[in-house]
């Protein structure tokens, strides 16, 4: 009872104020109370402003619009550039452009056009690059670029690095024709590469031979013209006319030495050679040869020996070697086709790729044996099918250091051999031994201007390239040092 009539006064009061309110309103005595400071709605910030997405844009386009298209029939450098592309979009960006062949598919509305195609804007993309320059160019609603055989290599690592920089970009590609070289850095890999007997004649082959070996690029030049810097090395050993031993230990260890010996001067002392200087350093070394491991050349490189008839010290040597720095020694793969000139590139690869997971780079060395036994044998076709070979190895280790460019290149030889002389349109055999004529020096990369348009005694090469490595003194300094002193 006592509740009913406390609700009944709850609601009489409620039903009183509700009556007093629609009175003043319609006496017109009502108004609603301003609103206080922090009640006002606020004007929104430049913060709170709705914006849009930030996005990458190539050439004012959004990148996703874009595909990147490669022709088949193009060279595999053109294939693996455009996958490379891809792959570094991806990476950078998230975004997963498609790729297209573009024999097979009608052009997209955007693309980025790698190598030689059959895409108009591609055959206007013929500027008069040489040696390692490539050209790129934006035309309406494409992207080109360009290089001849494995230059396009250096061609993709360059678009990527300077148009696609990381994500939410906006790049403008130049729309005329423009001429790169590519991007080098100071180095951290170093790969030498050493033709045994290929003096310059060897390598002017291309002049008077048709290339129509199926296992080569098509190529009518010696891969080492394409390098930017070209040298001579004079070859002789203490002993005159250098043996391969003796020119490989130049070439090794930075010091004249007797005919014969290996990794050993004149006083058959042991002496450092640069795979061991670089196993020093903490790098990845690797030896590999035309050749069995127990070559001179190889030998030079990965061991010490009186003679380089002593196989058993040799191998032991090369033995210990693997075991003190993992120095992979790779050797004896002699092909003259396609198949086997592919597994040789395969190798090479393979390689390159297990040197190249050491953070404190590699050194390795190649060489291409069989140049010096065609000529000791004065056979002129075997030799070219040789030096092509030889130009399929070059092509693989110009690609990867295009992608690494903190990679230093250098190609060389130990000597000449056969005294190959240029006669009437051909060339001729006039000995069936080595002689002592100089030999080319072609090198790539930051440093290899030193090289270029002179010519060095050859102990002074290894001595330049550990001088890179930060090994001042390394080698015979009595007499002759590195090019940077």
């Amino acid at each position: 009872m006592k509740k009913s009539i406390l609700a009944r006064i709850v609601l009489f009061a409620l039903a009183l104020v509700m009556m007093t309110s629609l009175v003043a309103c319609a006496a017109g005595t009502y108004a609603p109370t301003e609103p206080t400071e922090a009640t006002q709605p606020t004007e929104p910030t430049e913060a709170t402003q709705p914006t849009e997405p930030e996005i990458s844009r190539l050439n004012g386009v959004p990148l996703s619009q874009y595909s990147i298209v490669y022709c088949a029939k193009d060279h595999d450098y053109s294939i693996r550039a455009a996958q490379y592309v891809q792959a570094e979009i991806s990476a950078r960006t998230g975004l997963e452009l498609p790729l297209v062949e573009d024999c097979a598919e009608q052009a997209s509305d955007y693309e980025i056009v790698v190598g030689e195609t059959t895409r108009a804007i591609s055959s206007r993309l013929t500027p008069p690059t040489k040696s390692t320059q490539f050209a790129i160019l934006a035309e309406d609603t494409q992207i080109a670029i360009e290089g001849e055989y494995f230059v396009v290599a250096a061609a993709a690592y360059f678009f990527v690095e300077t148009y696609v920089p990381e994500d939410n970009f906006s790049a403008e590609v130049p729309k005329e024709v423009s001429i790169h070289t590519p991007i080098v850095e100071k180095p951290d890999n170093y790969i030498f590469l050493i033709g045994d007997g290929m003096g310059v004649n060897q390598t002017l082959l291309f002049d008077a031979l048709e290339n129509n070996i199926d296992y080569s690029d098509g190529e009518g030049i010696f891969y080492g013209y394409y390098l930017p810097y070209l040298g001579y090395s004079r070859t002789n050993s203490l002993s005159g006319t250098t043996d391969s031993a003796a020119g490989g230990t130049a070439l090794s260890a930075g010091y004249k030495t007797k005919n014969g010996y290996v990794g050993q001067d004149k006083d058959h002392k042991a002496i450092p050679t640069l795979i061991e200087q670089a196993g020093y350093f903490g790098m990845s070394t690797a030896v590999m040869s035309t050749e069995v491991q127990t070559g001179a050349t190889p030998a030079s490189f990965s061991t010490h020996a009186d003679s380089r008839n002593d196989t058993g010290i040799i191998l032991g040597g090369q033995k210990l070697l693997t075991k003190t720095y993992g120095t992979i020694i790779n050797c004896d793969f002699d092909h003259y086709d396609a198949g086997g000139v592919a597994s040789i590139r395969k190798n090479f690869n393979s390689t390159l790729n297990k040197l190249s997971k050491n953070e404190n780079g590699f050194f390795l060395m190649y060489e291409e044996a069989h140049i010096d036994k065609h000529c000791h044998n004065n056979n002129l076709t075997m030799t070219f099918n040789a030096v092509v070979r030889f130009n399929q190895v070059i092509a693989a280790c110009m690609e990867y250091a295009f992608y690494h460019p903190n990679t230093f290149v250098l190609i060389t030889a130990d000597h000449e051999t056969g005294g190959l002389t240029a006669k009437e349109g051909t060339f001729v055999y006039t000995s069936k031994n080595h002689t002592s004529a100089d030999v080319p020096v072609f090198a790539y990369g930051v440093g290899a201007e030193l090289f270029n348009d002179i010519t060095v005694e050859n102990i002074q090469i290894p001595q330049t390239i550990a001088s890179f490595m930060g090994k001042d003194d390394f080698g015979d300094q009595s007499t002759y040092q590195s090019l940077t002193k």
